[in-house]
This record gives C-alpha cells, sequence and structure tokens, in this order.
C-alpha cells in the first residue's frame, strides 16, 4: 500500500512560500489589467506582496507555525496569519465561507484528498497554482489537480522500547484477537478524513486483506452478513475486538510512544511524528514489515482560494 516518500522539505518550504507570494500579492483591489503571474520577476512579486502586507493561511498540520517563522524571517513586509485545524474542520469550513461569500483563507494547505477534489476543487472552492519556480521540480502526479507538496501517512506504530526487538505483530489481523483486545489506537474516521481514506485503501485492496487472513489464520475468510469485502471485514473486527477511537492524534501518540509502559498499545498515526519522540519522551516506531502493510500514504495539498483578494489564474 504505502510507497517510500524521499524528503521534500526544501521543496515544501519553496511551494509554501511561492503559494504566500502569488496569494497575497497586489494592490487592495485587483486592477482590470490583472498582472501575468508567472511573467513577474520574484523581486516584483515581493513588491506587490508587500503592497498588501497580510496573507491568510489554514493548515491541517501545526508545521504551518515553521513556515509562518521562517516566512517572516524572509519577508519581514508581509504578516502570515496562520490557522491550524484539522482537515475534515478545514473542509467544512473553506465550503461554508465560499457559500456565504465570507472572508476565508488566501491559501489551503489540506489533506483527504478525495474529498478536496471532488468537493472544494469541483466546486471551485480551491483553485489549482504551480508557481512557475517549482513547476520543473515537479512529477506531473503531484502537480495535478492540485500542487501535492509532500506526503503525508497513516501507518501502524508501536512503543520501541517496550518492543526493542521489533514491532510485536508481524500481521495485521493479528489486531482482531483477544491479546489486543482494548489495545489498538487510533482516530475516528468520523473526525479525520485519513483515517476514513485508510478503511477506504483496506477495503480497496480486499485481495490483500483476504490473503493476509488466510496467511495467518490458516483458512479462507468468511464475510460476515452485510460486510462486502475482507478490509471492511478487518475493520468490523477490528472494532469488535473494542479499538479505542480517539480525537486526535496527539492522544494516539501519547498512548503508544510514551516511555515507562511494560505493555503499550499499537496505533494507526503519523510516521512523521517520531520527529517528537525526543522532545515528548515517547519511543514511537513504524510496523515497517507488517503484512499485508503498515498504512497508507496520501498528498498534502496546496491550494488557493476562490476567495482570495488577488487568486492567480487557473492553471491549465
Amino acid at each position: 500500500m504505502p510507497r517510500h516518500a524521499s524528503s521534500t522539505r526544501p521543496l515544501t518550504t519553496a511551494l509554501g512560500l511561492s503559494l504566500v507570494l502569488a496569494a497575497c500579492s497586489g494592490a487592495e483591489s485587483a486592477p482590470a489589467d490583472e498582472p501575468d503571474w508567472e511573467s513577474l520577476s520574484h523581486e516584483e512579486l515581493v513588491e506587490l506582496a508587500e503592497a498588501e502586507g497580510t496573507v491568510s493561511v489554514y493548515a491541517f498540520t501545526s508545521r504551518i507555525a515553521t513556515i509562518e517563522e521562517s516566512f517572516e524571517a524572509a519577508y519581514p513586509g508581509i504578516d502570515v496569519v496562520a490557522t491550524d485545524i484539522s482537515s475534515t474542520e478545514l473542509i467544512t469550513r473553506l465550503a461554508s465561507e465560499h457559500r456565504a461569500g465570507s472572508a476565508t483563507a488566501d491559501v489551503a494547505y489540506v489533506s483527504d484528498a478525495p474529498v478536496v477534489v471532488t468537493e472544494l476543487l469541483a466546486d471551485d472552492v480551491l483553485l489549482p497554482y504551480v508557481p512557475g519556480r517549482v513547476a520543473d521540480a515537479l512529477a506531473p502526479e503531484h502537480s495535478a489537480p492540485l500542487v501535492a507538496n509532500r506526503l503525508s501517512t497513516k501507518v501502524l506504530m508501536y512503543n520501541e522500547e517496550a518492543h526493542p526487538g521489533g514491532a510485536p505483530v508481524s500481521n495485521l489481523w493479528e489486531l482482531t484477537e483477544p491479546a489486543w483486545s482494548g489495545k489498538v489506537v487510533l482516530v475516528d474516521p468520523n473526525v479525520r478524513g485519513d483515517y476514513l481514506d485508510l478503511i477506504t485503501e483496506m477495503s480497496l485492496r480486499s485481495e490483500e486483506m483476504a490473503q493476509a487472513y488466510e496467511d495467518h489464520f490458516g483458512r479462507e475468510i468468511e464475510l460476515d452478513e452485510g460486510v462486502e469485502d475482507a478490509g471492511l471485514q478487518f475493520a468490523a473486527d477490528l472494532y469488535a475486538n473494542d479499538a479505542v477511537l480517539v480525537d486526535d492524534t496527539d492522544t494516539v501518540n501519547a498512548a503508544v510512544g510514551a516511555t515507562g509502559q511494560s505493555e503499550p498499545p499499537v496505533g494507526f498515526t503519523s510516521y512523521s511524528d517520531r520527529r517528537d519522540n525526543d522532545d515528548e519522551g515517547w519511543a514511537l516506531q513504524v510496523a515497517a514489515g507488517v503484512t499485508p502493510s503498515p498504512g497508507i500514504t496520501f498528498p498534502a495539498m496546496l491550494g488557493v482560494t476562490a476567495g482570495a483578494e488577488n487568486p492567480p489564474r487557473r492553471a491549465s
């Protein structure tokens, strides 16, 4: 399921800065002869952005604070007003503000690609924009329908202090057995769209899930009445085994990763949260070898809102 994602931090920063500059550039009200943004030099774009002075960004990750800090250090004449909210809330907020014609963000950084593409992009709430200065560095699949500046993850994580020899499970179906009752933590898919994407991918890869079941239990899977495939059967069995549903990944990370535990739970969360191990006293590690896969990768997307003061021209 997941693919290896290489580090994208320099490109992430470049994309973030370019989109912010594009969104906040221009005069207080857009002139009739709108400039050709692609033809402007970087210096000209900065000058227009500084004339406006402020840019608002909605982001699904707390890392926006780092981007805000680095951007304002590079461009002290531009104030970034950043709002950190979950993708589910972000999508709802953008859509409602668009319908109401009220003030909204200039730039949105959001996950949950299926909803973003079919609702926000299709309804012209978000507009695609590929900064010319980084266009050649992006693979086609990462520049359309919106810029995907990094691949995020939802993967099975365990506590490596308690399990120094590696993950305590080798097959996802082990999590449906009594030994793991009440010891699998994840964010409620009704709260976070990327967790719904995780379950959806298991359903789409139902043949792999069925094979993993047979590998573990030594028999073909039998689906419960009303359950359509092996991926959904896994979700049903996991829930029936008292999976612990929480509201945010920080709760998952603390429950799984806190040091000093003899029998910690496992949980589905973001691999990148390992970066906080030292600061938070965690021992998070990915269950990399689990069958059929530890989880999913999915794009985090950038777009300029239709309500931005000076939205760039729609990308062709």
